[in-house]
């Protein structure tokens, strides 16, 4: 029992509360960032003088700084939480990105420019307190027993509540009582700002169908020999090579008349309502494949044959579900779900803004140059913009995706509420429907989530909230997962 005792204090001493939010912010300015500039990297404006070729707008390196204001006689200086609360400031640190111009392929304008302002989440990296002692920030006016985890906007402590949803990229296979299908795959393939969900239905028929973006109910061969898998032989293999399922040699009889890759990509687009020449229907129709079908696995030619390869594991995994050789997957398993952090939540508030910051810089760009003139980069980049559409969500709780309530004042009743507050989790189904399944006690939130505190009435078991020992890992990068399974002895079957 002593030791018990002692390992929990122990932990409880060396590990805060909310550390699962403190390390995703953190990802999210050292990792996320970066990617977000780097989807974003090159900029072709429509319009452009008619003396150049070629011009492109470029951001580089971003960087972010600590929390500063601006005073009313134009000096900067650093802002503490607790004058950010006193005046009602929001505590933010401005955030840089390196811009060039580039003309005909030589880079002509190269400087550094502040493009907003980003909310800073007290005790991250980014944060003045990080990694004071208890003297230090009791000399700053901090609690040196508040575990941070959260945003000061306007002078208001804001939390971000973690988002419980189902796992992108993770093929689940459900059965459907309702529909024409047996058996339904759902998949939702998620790459920076995409979230695209693609389903494979098994039909009466025996023939599996595939669904995504504006291609519905195409024949999943069809899809397969497009992609370049071409030949019966290599797509059977594909699926199984230790063993042949009859199903699969029917969906092969099915598409049939379709001989080569062209075929299949021109009958993708029939199938789909192009009915344009057929250079630009085939061109139309390759363009959907690589970005729209499965973009997380890539979205250039050179990533066919791996999506072709993934199809084919998705139909094994069906078939066997089909057979009785699988069980159906359980939505409600906590293997199928996954936390959206803070982190993660600025990131896809920041992407999509920045997205809308482009669109401004663009407009400003062209404007200018019908009117003949030249402008120079400084003069039509608003970082007021960002700053203020990144507020707004943050001090409203509107969030993209439509989500509402994602940002909320913290309450501060007592210290219990205020950790209760910060390890909130909210599930994004509709508290006015039943969802019993999901709504209920799964043996998998053990440890996980805490099995007593929920609200009653329409709200119960859709607001949970994390267990007090429960921390959240991060992603882990794409090479290292990579570099273990290589080590295990698989190999590399598409590249």
């Amino acid at each position: 029992m002593r030791d018990n005792k002692l390992l929990i204090s122990k932990f409880f001493s060396e590990q805060s509360f909310v550390r699962s939010d403190i390390e995703s912010f953190n990802q999210f300015i050292d990792v996320e960032l970066p990617r977000i500039i780097e989807e974003n990297r090159e900029i072709e404006p429509t319009i452009i003088p008619p003396n150049v070729d070629d011009f492109k707008i470029r951001f580089d390196k971003i960087r972010v700084t600590k929390p500063e204001i601006i005073e009313a006689d134009g000096s900067k200086r650093l802002v503490f939480p607790t004058e950010a609360r006193l005046r009602k400031l929001t505590y933010s640190a401005p955030v840089y990105i390196t811009v060039s111009a580039h003309i005909n392929g030589a880079q002509r304008e190269s400087f550094e420019t502040q493009i907003g302002n980003l909310p800073v989440m007290l005790r991250s990296k980014q944060c003045h307190l990080h990694a004071l002692g208890r003297d230090e920030l009791i000399k700053h006016g901090e609690d040196p027993d508040d575990p941070g985890g959260y945003f000061i906007i306007n002078g208001t402590e804001k939390a971000i509540v973690k988002i419980e949803d189902l796992a992108s990229n993770r093929f689940i296979v459900e059965q459907d009582s309702v529909g024409p299908s047996r058996f339904v795959g759902k998949i939702f393939s998620e790459y920076g700002a995409y979230k695209i969900p693609h389903t494979l239905e098994y039909m009466k028929d025996g023939v599996l169908y595939l669904t995504f973006t504006r291609v519905r109910r195409v024949p999943v061969v069809a899809v397969i020999k497009a992609l370049g898998l071409v030949r019966d032989e290599d797509v059977v293999n594909a699926i199984s090579s230790e063993r042949q399922f009859d199903e699969v040699v029917i969906n092969l009889l099915d598409a049939a008349e379709i001989k080569n890759e062209e075929e299949a990509v021109d009958f993708i687009a029939k199938h789909s309502g192009i009915t344009q020449a057929k250079e630009i229907r085939l061109e139309r129709t390759r363009e959907i494949l690589d970005k729209y079908l499965l973009p997380h696995l890539g979205i250039s030619a050179g990533d066919r044959l791996a999506k072709a390869y993934n199809l084919c594991k998705m139909i094994k995994k069906e078939l066997l579900v089909s057979r009785g050789e699988l069980p159906l997957d359980d939505k409600d398993h906590y293997m199928n779900k996954r936390l959206k952090l803070s982190g993660d939540l600025l990131a896809d508030l920041v992407r999509v803004n920045l997205k809308v910051l482009i669109g401004d810089l663009l407009y400003n760009f062209q404007r200018i140059v019908k009117r003949g003139k030249f402008p120079t980069l400084k003069v039509i980049i608003r970082e007021k913009l960002l700053t203020s559409r990144i507020y707004s969500s943050m001090a409203t709780g509107s969030w993209v995706g439509g989500r509402k309530g994602v940002s909320q004042r913290i309450q501060r009743l007592n210290f219990l509420e205020t950790l209760s507050h910060l390890q909130r989790v909210v599930s994004p189904l509709s508290a006015t429907q039943e969802n019993f399944e999901a709504r209920e006690l799964h043996c998998t939130h053990l440890g996980r989530l805490c099995p007593i505190e929920t609200p009653e009435g329409t709200n119960i078991g859709l607001k949970k909230n994390l267990a007090l020992l429960a921390t959240v890992s991060l992603d882990a990068p794409e090479d290292s997962v990579l570099r273990v399974l290589r080590d295990s002895g698989m190999k590399v079957v598409a590249k």
